[in-house]
């Protein structure tokens, strides 16, 4: 799972997707800019470095502008107020006179990504679960849900949190508590029938920041520190399967991938240089990608796999398709995602 790009950034304008409205290659769609007065539209950005906008709940809601989809540009804008009021924040100067959430790339910047949608399979009605960051992302991932528990250990005092769950140490929502994620999570059900798993963390800094932070100080991770990426340790079923030797560096993926002793289901986590979360560079996350789609076709797992490629929320950039309303939680905006496997075409 990659990091904070919407569908229509990544694939808007490929061919025969649900991409960006356009006649005769000019879009139909805009979003306001409040500080120029104009209409933003979606424009052709080859900047490898992006910057994003901010991706809370509350931005969510704003960028959907009650399904209008035109609050993206005067999130960004007031994202950045408030980011550069620091006088020592060397992003200012980067992003002060730069919007880029209506940017979206192509072939151009991204071939691998659309070579793979080309040759296998591009999902375009992919929704976050959630309307939210990346750790109810993750958690997500992992679990189906994001929630607080009030007593340690027990899943009937859990109850939904999609904005705030309890925040891992040293982050600043932190209440200083470590946190307790109590419900059952995927890993128990695996556990539970037999089924092989493997987590595998890539070494280096986390690749969000705490809540939806544009710019923040880069937090370490491994494969032994929990964090919003790897929340899995927190689990109670984790830890009571005796499953934590489960949670692995990537040096483990691509050893696997070689020899053929892949599990059945594995998550593979970047570190924040390859996340693609701004501001990391796109192609070194495409890179990054391609490697691990390499290293399994080239081994002899290939022909019984399926890898699920995702970006874990939509980073504050612009997509056209309000996100259809199931509950509280979402879902949230289109990201994208690819199914390749010898068996997706």
């Amino acid at each position: 799972m990659q990091e904070n790009r919407s569908f229509d950034s990544y694939f808007g304008t490929y061919p025969g997707a649900d991409g960006i409205p356009m006649d005769r290659a000019e879009p139909l769609v805009c979003a306001f800019d409040p500080k120029t007065r104009t209409c933003v539209e979606p424009f052709h950005d080859t900047h490898d470095r992006n910057i994003g906008g901010p991706h809370t709940q509350l931005s969510a809601i704003r960028d959907i502008n009650h399904r209008l989809m035109d609050g993206f540009v005067s999130q960004e804008r007031a994202a950045l107020r408030h980011t550069c009021r620091a006088k020592n924040d060397p992003t200012c100067s980067l992003a002060a006179d730069r919007i880029d959430v209506m940017g979206y790339h192509d072939a151009r910047e991204i071939p691998n990504y659309w070579a793979y949608a080309r040759n296998f399979v591009l999902q375009d009605h992919m929704f976050q679960p959630d309307a939210s960051w990346s750790l109810p992302a993750h958690l997500f991932t992992v679990s189906e849900w994001s929630a607080r528990c009030s007593r340690r250990g027990d899943p009937m005092s859990c109850v939904n949190a999609n904005a705030a769950p309890v925040a891992p140490p040293g982050e600043p929502e932190s209440n200083g508590t470590t946190p307790d994620y109590a419900w059952t999570d995927l890993t128990y059900l695996l556990h539970k029938h037999h089924v092989s798993w493997g987590y595998y963390v890539f070494k280096g800094g986390e690749p969000d920041c705490a809540n939806d932070g544009m710019f923040c100080r880069t937090k370490k991770q491994n494969a032994k520190t929990p964090g919003i990426w790897n929340p899995l340790p927190w689990f109670t079923t984790v830890r009571a399967d005796h499953q934590l030797r489960n949670i692995v560096s990537v040096r483990h993926f691509f050893w696997a991938a070689k020899h053929g002793r892949l599990p059945a289901v594995s998550w593979v986590i970047p570190n924040d240089k390859v996340s693609e979360h701004p501001p990391a560079l796109v192609s070194a996350g495409q890179a990054w990608v391609t490697g691990i789609v390499n290293a399994v076709m080239r081994g002899p797992n290939w022909n019984s796999t399926a890898i699920f490629l995702t970006w874990d929320d939509w980073g504050g950039f612009y997509d056209h398709v309000a996100p259809p309303i199931v509950d509280h939680n979402g879902y949230g905006l289109r990201v994208p995602g690819l199914v390749i496997s010898p068996y997706a075409r």
